[in-house]
């Protein structure tokens, strides 16, 4: 009993001392709140203030795992990646009891089941395609779905070490983003597209020009399968970034070819491309240093601007033409941009490759060009519209950052991704298993193909690339459906929309 009495005096103690804490802490609240210049509604209710903001930050959380409907969330809703995580499994992509997708949303796309789609002895697996027959080192590519560009810097060491080795392990290419070509992207030994931004980086020269020594030493690489110019991204185009000089490790010097420990800036866009003449005048050089295929990356705003360079490259003829344009949309991702040129600049890739294709169809350089889809493309059924609408390939960054384990925490600008992707805290790094991770991403890259050729299959022919806009219906804002071909015609070699 007497021990009993002596717990229930500390206990007692103990209370009156965290008491005594908070009500001291309260205090000091108040007065910090009631002094502070900078928060209106802490220094008007002081300490109860401070609540607003706490509720404002777990607002994100409960949102995302208790009040959002499934396909609610943006910039990706819970279907969408619950998808992602179930194919990184490796097994049936199956749902039960019926669709959870509105198909009232006008922009929805519906695919055109065939009335007798091909028997299953009948259907392909999808060929490779030749990109680049001026080359001289064109590239086979064996894939129509990709990885997009990210960076060494952008995201950790093992994540583009899980990258390279997953999209090695599914036959797809790696994008190496702007940050140059690292040794973990190399781990694999997948094809890879060296990036070449508007800082050059690990191809530059001391003054930040383009060397053509380092060029031709890097496409002698044989992993190094095409070269892509970047002219803009969908979330910050004509925008430049800014590597802090503390980031700039030796590793990073040494990588990008930039002075240890110097903020490295750059420009919003390549200083030496002024006009689309200069444009098709760089592709054709670093074409000619590097013997590989060369291409351009850009976000559009209309396509009349774009017109001109068709025109230029029928005049110069076709050996002068890029052998790719990837279009980014303007909602595609990045992991830091000013939130106007996110939201607001930019035309979205549902109008922005139709758009393309057509004027690259309609000056006859179908078979020259290939044309590739990039921004917010993940899902099986966004690879298929966009080859209905005339891609040859499709790229997707976030679509495999969700095969590593991101979670959409959107913390990717602030060093503190908890599943280790776009963070160089070695704590959290050590959060993503490489030996794990590298097989869902190629789990992932495997089921997006296998389902996009499944709907191929089911509108009735034997492959992917011969998907037409008429095999996908639009639902309009009056619920109906339209036909996309009746809404936007192609101008198909073929002539078959």
């Amino acid at each position: 009993m007497i021990y009993v009495m002596q717990i229930l005096q500390v206990l007692a103690l103990l209370f009156v001392l965290v008491l005594g804490a908070l009500v001291l802490m309260a205090m000091l609240f108040y007065v910090l709140d009631k002094t502070q210049p900078g928060d209106a509604i802490r220094r008007n209710y002081p300490v109860i203030g401070r609540f607003r903001g706490l509720f404002t930050k777990l607002g994100e959380f409960f949102r995302q795992y208790f009040f959002a409907m499934d396909r609610e969330e943006m910039p990706f809703n819970r279907a969408q990646r619950d998808w992602v995580k179930h194919a990184t499994k490796g097994k049936g992509n199956t749902i039960a009891f019926g669709s959870t997708r509105n198909l009232g949303v006008p922009g929805t796309p519906i695919f055109v089941p065939a009335v007798f789609p091909p028997l299953d002895e009948q259907v392909t697996v999808t060929a490779p395609m030749l990109i680049g027959p001026t080359a001289a080192i064109p590239y086979s590519a064996k894939s129509f779905f990709n990885i997009s560009g990210m960076s060494y810097g952008a995201i950790s060491r093992p994540a583009v070490e899980a990258l390279s080795r997953g999209a090695a392990r599914a036959g797809v290419w790696l994008n190496t983003g702007e940050g140059g070509l690292s040794p973990f992207h190399l781990t694999g030994g997948c094809d890879l597209v060296y990036q070449i931004g508007t800082a050059k980086y690990g191809v530059r020269d001391e003054d930040g020009n383009l060397s053509d020594e380092k060029l031709r030493k890097m496409s002698e690489n044989p992993h190094i399968k095409m070269f892509e110019l970047k002219l803009a991204q969908g979330a910050k185009p004509g925008k430049g970034g800014i590597l802090p000089g503390e980031k700039v490790s030796a590793e990073i010097a040494e990588i990008r070819g930039i002075r240890l420990g110097q903020d490295s800036i750059s420009p919003n866009r390549h200083a030496d491309i002024n006009d689309y003449g200069e444009l098709l005048d760089v592709i054709c050089h670093i074409r000619k240093v590097t013997g590989r295929p060369i291409g351009f990356k850009t976000v559009i705003g209309s396509s009349e601007s774009w017109e001109p360079l068709f025109q230029m490259i029928n005049e110069r003829g076709p050996e002068c033409a890029p052998d790719f344009i990837t279009i980014d949309g303007g909602e595609g991702g990045t992991g830091a941009a000013p939130m106007p040129l996110m939201d607001l600049v930019g035309m979205p890739i549902r109008d922005a490759l139709p758009r393309m294709v057509d004027l690259r169809d309609r000056y006859g350089l179908k078979e020259r060009i290939r044309m590739i889809a990039s921004g917010k493309l993940i899902n099986p059924g966004d690879v298929a519209w966009a080859i209905c609408a005339g891609a040859d390939f499709v790229t997707s960054a976030r679509g495999f950052m969700f095969s590593l384990g991101c979670i959409q925490a959107l913390k990717c600008n602030r060093n503190t991704c908890p599943t280790g992707i776009t963070t160089h805290d070695k704590r959290l790094q050590a959060g993503l298993v490489i030996e794990d991770k590298y097989v869902k991403v190629a789990h992932y890259a495997k089921s997006v193909i296998k389902e996009v050729e499944m709907i191929a299959h089911s509108v009735g022919v034997s492959e992917p690339r011969l998907m037409r806009r008429r095999h996908v219906r639009l639902v309009q804002a009056d619920g109906t459906s339209v036909a996309f071909n009746k809404i936007r015609p192609s101008y198909n070699a073929d002539s078959v929309s």
